[in-house]
């Protein structure tokens, strides 16, 4: 399959910025071509029946439609699968597409879910509302100490599902220890890689089974593309979640891909200009008089702060804050001071962005009034300066 590793590639040992830069592209194929070329086609034709009957095997060397397969959506995946450690990939059209197809190719009818409490919402409402019709049932637990999880395990739990930093408290999850349990106990292990992308974070080197991605954010990085994708080792789940992608058709356009491929060759300079400006404006934050909180586990005051050194290569630019007066009112005046912070869903793009509002933590059962931060490209003093006339009286 094209979306394979290529174990003889000499580029799969080479630097991070390399592969992005190099891994899995025939240039001289291409007339020279430094850019990979875009195939923009739903079919491909064959050169005679005995080829076109070969397909029904898998032993093709042609491509059949671009539901199963493109060349451009294959050199993305080849690539996202070395820099996630894997030895495969599979593009879809949204983050939720890679996230649902990695979770139904985990589980079936009577199945029970183990999670990670304060994960993405739209993954929580899948698990929480959209599987139950199916016989499927979830346990959602907090998950920073391995027995949190370990310890809703039932006789019928075929996955559990981790998230690490977790959704607006930017929690941390020790992965290795429930990816060995889980492991021990045929429990396959699935996990949200989107916030510190291969770059910061590759979760396969901690035994985990899949690595999901909105690669809307950060890896597109321009917000101007919608894709997800799942990554992994086991051919057995490969087969089963292509099997998902081809079954429900949340096919991962070739433009998108290439778009993606675009924005993974600035993806390393990208993350470490997010993570400076982040911190940056995550430790003025954290000095300031009228707030109560930061959660982002690159400062050294986050609880989990250790934990996260060794497990993370750097950190990404979201994170969450309180203010004391956790008011509708003081929220709102904060978020309409912003002069450079647009207001706007999603994050992992080239332009900073803010939310506000109650935030459920649904391990504790309450709510708080939080506000979110995506720190862009954008000068960090200039920044710095707009989260600062905007905490003003």
């Amino acid at each position: 399959m094209a979306e394979h590793v290529a174990k003889n590639d000499p580029l799969t040992s080479g630097g991070f910025e390399t592969q992005c830069a190099h891994y899995g592209e025939h240039r001289l194929a291409h007339g020279g071509a430094v850019a990979p070329p875009l195939y923009q086609t739903s079919n491909f034709v064959y050169p005679d029946a005995e080829a076109f009957e070969r397909r029904l095997l898998r032993q093709s060397p042609y491509y059949d439609y671009t539901r199963v397969g493109n060349p451009t959506t294959a050199v993305l995946e080849a690539k996202l699968a070395v820099l996630e450690h894997g030895t495969w990939a599979r593009g879809f059209a949204s983050g939720m597409g890679a996230i649902t197809a990695a979770i139904n190719a985990c589980v079936e009818s009577g199945a029970h879910v183990v999670a990670v409490a304060n994960c993405y919402p739209p993954t929580h409402e899948y698990l929480e509302q959209y599987l139950t019709r199916f016989g499927v049932t979830t346990t959602f637990v907090h998950g920073t100490q391995p027995s949190d999880l370990l310890a809703a395990v039932q006789d019928n739990t075929r996955l559990i599902y981790l998230e690490s930093p977790t959704f607006g408290l930017n929690e941390i999850l020790p992965i290795e220890p429930i990816a060995s349990a889980a492991r021990q106990r045929g429990i396959v292990t699935v996990f949200d890689n989107s916030w510190a992308t291969p770059y910061f974070q590759c979760p396969l080197d901690f035994g985990v089974d899949l690595v999901v991605h909105s690669a809307t954010k950060y890896i597109g990085g321009h917000s101007d593309v919608v894709a997800g994708m799942v990554v992994g080792r086991d051919e057995e789940l490969r087969r089963r979640v292509c099997r998902e992608a081809e079954l429900h058709g949340a096919t991962l356009d070739p433009f998108a891909a290439w778009l993606l491929l675009r924005g993974l060759r600035t993806l390393a300079v990208r993350m470490e200009q997010h993570q400076r400006s982040g911190l940056e404006i995550a430790r003025f934050l954290a000095r300031h008089p009228k707030v109560a909180q930061v959660y982002h586990p690159g400062l050294e005051s986050h609880p989990q702060h250790t934990l996260a050194r060794t497990q993370l290569r750097g950190f990404a630019s979201l994170f969450s804050f309180a203010l004391h007066d956790q008011s509708r009112e003081a929220t709102h005046r904060f978020l309409n001071r912003l002069r450079l912070f647009s207001l706007a869903v999603s994050w992992g793009g080239y332009e900073s962005l803010a939310t506000g509002g109650t935030f459920f933590d649904r391990h504790a059962s309450g709510a708080r009034w939080l506000i979110r931060l995506h720190v862009g490209l954008e000068t960090t003093a200039d920044l710095l300066n707009d989260v600062r006339q905007a905490l003003e009286d």
